[in-house]
């Protein structure tokens, strides 16, 4: 009963006269903080994979990295022997899978210990320290380091005080939530238009350089935003002469329901995360980038990718709110369903791309890239801010932030799928490696289909 009192008691102290876009002015902070972080985020991640491919685990290069070494030997005593590209896979799917499950302790210590506003903070200047030390090609573990460890703290932590802002029966919560991947995907669009073009176009430290600035832009947003943002919950952490209320059954079957969950919708983000791994490579050396004249970098290809999901996820907030008004919006796992069915025909774009490729001999059009970005984005904006916002009203609230890092464990799980698919690319023809991601896909979209009952009851 404490941390319930706590938690309303944080809403309380947000000003109820000031609004963004119909929803408390806390959000317009967080989803600003958001949009830079993750332009910072991917405005490295677009370049991680051509950069080790083209440049830093070739001769002469991979000597210099400290304690390289042992991450290589350690990635071939699991895996075997790897070449350049599997190597740079391996790693990027491993880097982007620790990402993903250092918000588990980010969310634990954010709940407990420093607080949601200290987690985000440090978090911020960790991941700043981590983009800047990527311009240099001795640094490059101890950059990766930070960077994993620096999203740890931010991730869960400032996801979760999205949810705060609103009471558990507000129906604006899945809408901000979808206001909230709407600026995440506003700052990916701008992350490869600019960290991309630096990093490919005038060298590589210049692509992190840009990477690391937003990331400080980031941090002085979310600083400027204090006082909108829901109060801190240290209060919570330091009166140990309170006991922790026990969770009861009904908040026990929504905790399993959700942890169900999550390996499904791991399987299913397999596709769209290689768009970031493999994706790239096949792209460069497969499809015919030229645009009105003009051969464009490959990395702008993840800006159309984000500007169809900014543009997607604009008219999903206006649909869903419409059928929400009419009664009849309909529940998350629904949603759910329909997103992973819609990720298999994204993938069968690519195949059927790939296959007339093989026998035409002829480069692959962009239209056909440009398609499957559309349908691909259509199952994804049905998938992410849909299961973030399931997660977060369906999660008791003394564990919100934690649940929140858990709910990212499923990056965790699909980010090293990603990895060690990704390393097959080379043995395999380019129409069965794209199938094998379409029928992931639908492997995910029947796991919900048969347990949809159940699920539904739980949550």
């Amino acid at each position: 009963m404490k941390a319930d009192a706590a938690l309303a008691e944080d809403r309380e102290v947000l000003p109820r006269d000031l609004h963004f876009l119909g929803h408390p002015l806390g959000l317009a902070y967080l989803a600003f903080t958001e949009a830079f972080e993750r332009f910072s985020f991917y405005g490295m991640q677009v370049l991680l994979v051509l950069y080790m491919v083209d440049q830093l685990l070739r001769p002469g290069h991979i000597e210099h990295i400290l304690g390289f070494s042992g991450v290589r030997a350690a990635l071939e005593t699991v895996y075997g022997p790897l070449s350049t590209q599997a190597l740079s896979s391996q790693i990027f799917g491993w880097y982007t899978a620790l990402v993903y499950v250092t918000p588990l302790l980010g969310g634990y210590l954010g709940d407990r210990w420093l607080g949601r506003r200290s987690a985000v903070s440090l978090g911020a200047l960790i991941m700043a320290l981590g983009n800047f030390l990527m311009m240099f090609e001795t640094s490059f573990v101890a950059a990766l380091g930070c960077l994993v460890l620096g999203c740890g703290l931010l991730k869960g932590n400032i996801a979760s005080q999205v949810g705060l802002l609103y009471s558990d029966t507000d129906p604006r919560r899945a809408d901000a939530f979808q206001v909230y991947v709407l600026a995440i995907n506003a700052g990916v669009i701008a992350a490869p238009l600019i960290c991309g073009s630096l990093g490919e176009e005038f060298g590589w430290r210049y692509g992190f350089a840009a990477a690391g600035a937003g990331m400080l832009l980031a941090l002085c947003i979310y600083l400027s935003g204090y006082r909108h943002l829901p109060a801190d919950n240290k209060r919570e952490r330091t009166d140990a002469a309170v006991p922790r209320t026990a969770l009861t059954s009904r908040e026990w079957r929504a905790i399993t329901a959700l942890l169900l969950l999550l390996p499904i919708l791991a399987v299913a983000f397999v596709g769209n995360n290689q768009i970031y791994n493999v994706y790239m490579i096949w792209a460069r050396d497969n499809a015919n980038l030229t645009l009105f004249g003009f051969r464009m970098p490959v990395t702008w290809l993840q800006s159309w990718d984000a500007g169809v999901g900014t543009a997607g996820l604009a008219l999903g907030v206006w649909f869903w709110r419409r059928m929400a008004k009419r009664g009849i919006a309909p529940h998350e796992l629904t949603k759910l369903l329909l997103g992973c069915a819609t990720s298999v025909a994204g993938f069968v774009i690519l195949a059927l791309a790939a296959y007339l490729s093989a026998h035409t001999a002829a480069k692959i059009a962009l239209p056909w890239l440009l398609a499957f970005h559309i349908v691909n984005t259509l199952g994804y904006i049905n998938i992410l801010p849909v299961a973030l916002a399931l997660f977060s009203r369906a999660s008791p609230p003394s564990v919100n932030a934690t649940m929140i890092g858990i709910f990212y464990l499923l990056f965790f799980g699909a980010n090293v799928l990603v990895g060690w698919i990704g390393s097959f690319y080379q043995l395999m023809d380019h129409t069965s490696f794209w199938m094998l991601h379409a029928g992931l896909c639908a492997a995910s979209t029947l796991a919900i289909l048969v347990l949809y009952r159940p699920l539904r009851a739980a949550l």
